[in-house]
C-alpha cells in the first residue's frame, strides 16, 4: 500500500518546495529581453528561489486553518475512455481556534467508486480524500512551514507520510525508494540538468505581473527524464507562486505513469490559497489494475 501511495504522490508532486541547496546553477538559461533589461533581476538568486520556495507549500498548509467551500469532481475511466465510476460532491470546511471540521453538502456517486464498506476502491480517490477531506474534528492545526517537512512521526506509516510530503513539496529533489527511478527527478542536479532546456521570461498572468520559469526536455531526451514540462508563474512583487503547470511520466517493468496537472492560487486577505487543481493521470503498479483518473478541485473562500 505504501508503495502505491508513493507512486501516486510522485505523480501529484512538485506543488512547491523546501530545500537548503544554495549552490550555483551553471547550466544555460534562456532569458527574454524584458528579463535581461530588468536591473533588479539576478538569475542565480531567482533559481535559488525556485529551488527553495515555500509559498506553494504554505498555501496548501493554510487550507488547514481556513474556512472554505469546495467542489470535488473525480472521474475514473476504463481503457476505452468511458467513465466507469465517479464522485461529485460539494463540501464546506469550517475552521476556528485551531480546529477544523467538514460538512458534505451534496454527493453524487456512480459505478463502483466505493467498496461495500464505503472505503475508496481507487487509490487516487483515497489519496484525494487524504489531502482534501476532513473526517470528524481535527485540532491543533497551524500553517507553519518552517521545519515541518523534516518532521518524522513514529511508525512506518508516519515515516512514509513524511517521505510523501517531500515528494509533493520539494520539486527537483532526489527521490529515494522509487525503484528504477534513481535521481531522475532531480532536475537541478548536473546529470539531469543537462537534459533540459530552461527558460525565464516575464508574463502577465490573470492580471498579475510574473516571472515565469519553464523546464522542458531537450530534443532527443524525451522519455529519458521524469518532467516532460515544469512551468511556474512567480508573482514579481514577492515571488509567491500563483500558478504551476507540469507533466510527469516514467516507465519501468514494475510501474508506469503519465500525469498532467495544473494548480492555481490567489491572494485571499493576507494568505495565498489554492483555488483550482486539475489532474489527469494514467498510472499502473505491477499486480494492481491500471487507474485512469481525472479530477478537478475548486476552492472558494
Amino acid at each position: 500500500m505504501i508503495r502505491h501511495l508513493i507512486i501516486f504522490f510522485l505523480c501529484l508532486g512538485s506543488f512547491g518546495g523546501y530545500s537548503q541547496d544554495t549552490s550555483r546553477f551553471t547550466f544555460p538559461i534562456e532569458l527574454d529581453e524584458v528579463v535581461i533589461q530588468d536591473k533588479g533581476f539576478d538569475i542565480q538568486s531567482f533559481i535559488r528561489r525556485v529551488k527553495n520556495d515555500t509559498t506553494f507549500y504554505k498555501a496548501f498548509r493554510s487550507l488547514r486553518v481556513t474556512s472554505y467551500s469546495a467542489t470535488n469532481d473525480i472521474k475514473v475511466y476504463d481503457k476505452k475512455g468511458k467513465v466507469k465510476a465517479s464522485l461529485y460532491s460539494k463540501t464546506r470546511q469550517t475552521a476556528s481556534k485551531g480546529c477544523r471540521s467538514m460538512q458534505t453538502l451534496e454527493e453524487k456517486v456512480t459505478g463502483d467508486f466505493y467498496k461495500r464498506n464505503k472505503q475508496y476502491r481507487y487509490y487516487t480517490a483515497e489519496l484525494y480524500a487524504y489531502l482534501f477531506f476532513t473526517q470528524g474534528t481535527v485540532c491543533g492545526e497551524n500553517d507553519i512551514v518552517a521545519g515541518y517537512l523534516n518532521q518524522r512521526g513514529k511508525g512506518q506509516i508516519e515515516k512514509s507520510k513524511g517521505q510523501l510530503k517531500q515528494l509533493i513539496f520539494n520539486p527537483g529533489a532526489k527521490i529515494k525508494g522509487i525503484p528504477g527511478m534513481g535521481d531522475k527527478a532531480a532536475i537541478f542536479e548536473p546529470d539531469q540538468a543537462k537534459r533540459y532546456d530552461f527558460k525565464v521570461y516575464q508574463e502577465t498572468y490573470d492580471g498579475v505581473e510574473c516571472y515565469v520559469f519553464r523546464a522542458v526536455p531537450k530534443k532527443g531526451q524525451e522519455g529519458k527524464v521524469v518532467y516532460d514540462e515544469l512551468t511556474t508563474w512567480f508573482r514579481k512583487t514577492d515571488y509567491s507562486i500563483v500558478a504551476r503547470d507540469y507533466t510527469l511520466s516514467f516507465s519501468t517493468a514494475a510501474y508506469d505513469f503519465k500525469v498532467r496537472m495544473k494548480v492555481r492560487t490567489r491572494q485571499v486577505g493576507k494568505k495565498l490559497l489554492p483555488t483550482r487543481i486539475d489532474y489527469d493521470g494514467n498510472w499502473h503498479v505491477f499486480t494492481q489494475d491500471r487507474e485512469r483518473v481525472k479530477f478537478t478541485a475548486v476552492f472558494s473562500y
